[in-house]
């Protein structure tokens, strides 16, 4: 019977070890490119984007046939309960109706026409070419749009990719803290039990116990948020992600008037300004072709059956004039709205250079300034590593408590979390600084 429950408890053991492999096994890390190509492929705000942009595409080539001849057909068919009679007085035609009215019916009570008209545009062909000029100009707003729209996704993702990070080691950190509490608390419970110290000790550091569950338990939650947010913003399917730790490297700035050249040619924003200003330009240019009288040729075909007047075949051609008088006058007002537009537009180009400039400043600075601090905090961080081997070896001779090598294990938890965050804002830097040049 002994024998039948150790091979029972043996063989549950064997299970759980297998289980948890397999959920080891089913949980696959995520690097940074993986999560940013996911983004980048499944983010259904970047989906509307090239929507948007095949949209526009389409427009062009509807407004391109309005270039072309229109052709219109048209048919129709009546029957008349009522037909009209002409009557012819005696004598009128001579010997043909001598001495008496003869009457005679008009028409058919059937009657039906089929025809086609075409009609070419001759003085609204300047105008048609501005609107396509305008279409043009908005397949690539849009397709600025779209590119801002990719920039602004893959630098979300980094910076949630940074943040989880960051947090994470934050967590450790507090979980160090909380293992030296615990370990405080266990002395000051011995020496209370000998007499050798007060009950508000003890007090004072299950509150900070407590302080340090609940920091956790922030932080955990914040966690979550950050991988939720990452899930949304990539498309994964899944209910959570284990992220790759990564080595942040320095990397080699250029000067910082070369990356302001960059951002005059490459910025998304000020590329869009720049087609704000084109298409408020060509808008002046339509409003005033819209002054010129609409002209074209017309030609045709038509057909009819039961009206004996008019003829059964007649093809046709012609020209067609129309010009609203009203338009000369309203158009001098759309053309000064498009005027105060062309305003607006070169006032929020200078406004986007004056930003962007502005951004690419304080990121550049920035750069710098995380770069003095990964230097500080990696120097602690080596201080940090030296008094823990110190304490290890003091630990292995009995001379220091558990608390002392605890304590220093926090510090060495705070200081590398710091060098990691620092490290990590370096990377948020650097991402912004490659947004706002287009890169």
């Amino acid at each position: 019977m002994k024998r039948t429950i150790k091979i029972l408890l043996l063989l549950t053991v064997c299970f759980t070890c297998y289980s948890s492999l397999l959920q080891a096994q089913d949980v696959q890390r995520y690097s940074l490119e993986q999560l940013t190509d996911s983004a980048l492929r499944h983010n259904h705000t970047l989906a509307i984007e090239e929507w948007r942009v095949k949209e526009k595409q389409a427009k062009i080539k509807e407004d391109e046939i309005k270039r072309g001849p229109s052709a219109t057909l048209t048919g129709n068919y009546l029957h008349s309960f009522n037909l009209g009679e002409i009557t012819i007085p005696a004598n009128t035609l001579g010997p043909s109706n001598p001495g008496t009215d003869r009457s005679f019916t008009v028409g058919n009570r059937n009657n039906s026409s089929i025809g086609m008209v075409v009609y070419q545009p001759i003085t609204q062909q300047p105008k048609i070419k501005t609107g396509l000029e305008v279409d043009k100009t908005d397949v690539k707003l849009t397709e600025k749009e779209r590119f801002k729209a990719s920039l602004q996704i893959k630098q979300a993702t980094e910076q949630l990719y940074y943040l989880t990070l960051i947090t994470q080691k934050r967590l450790e950190e507090a979980e160090a803290k909380l293992e030296l509490d615990k370990s405080k608390l266990g002395d000051v419970e011995n020496a209370l039990l000998a007499g050798k110290t007060i009950t508000t000790d003890k007090v004072g550091l299950q509150a900070n116990i407590a302080d340090q569950e609940q920091n956790i338990l922030k932080l955990n939650i914040q966690v979550q948020d950050y991988i939720g947010d990452l899930i949304t913003v990539t498309g994964i399917n899944a209910t959570s992600l284990a992220l790759q730790d990564i080595e942040p490297t320095i990397q080699s700035l250029n000067s910082l008037d070369d990356y302001q050249n960059a951002a005059k040619s490459s910025n998304a924003d000020l590329q869009i300004a720049e087609l704000n200003k084109s298409k408020a330009i060509l808008g002046i240019k339509a409003s005033r072709q819209s002054n010129l009288p609409e002209f074209g040729f017309v030609g045709g075909y038509a057909h009819q059956y039961g009206n004996a007047i008019q003829p059964a075949n007649n093809p046709f051609v012609g020209v067609n004039l129309k010009w609203n008088l009203q338009d000369i006058f309203s158009n001098k007002q759309i053309t000064r709205q498009r005027q105060f537009q062309l305003k607006q537009a070169e006032e929020n180009i200078v406004n986007t250079q004056q930003q962007v400039s502005n951004d690419i400043e304080k990121a550049y600075r920035k750069i710098n300034e995380t770069k003095a601090l990964i230097a500080v905090s990696q120097k602690a961080f080596t201080y940090r590593k030296e008094e823990l081997k110190i304490q290890e070896d003091k630990q292995a001779a009995g001379l220091n408590m558990k608390t002392d090598l605890l304590l220093t294990k926090s510090l060495l938890a705070k200081s590398e979390a710091d060098v990691y965050s620092s490290q990590l804002s370096y990377l948020m830097a650097i991402s912004d600084l490659k947004v706002l040049t287009g890169q």
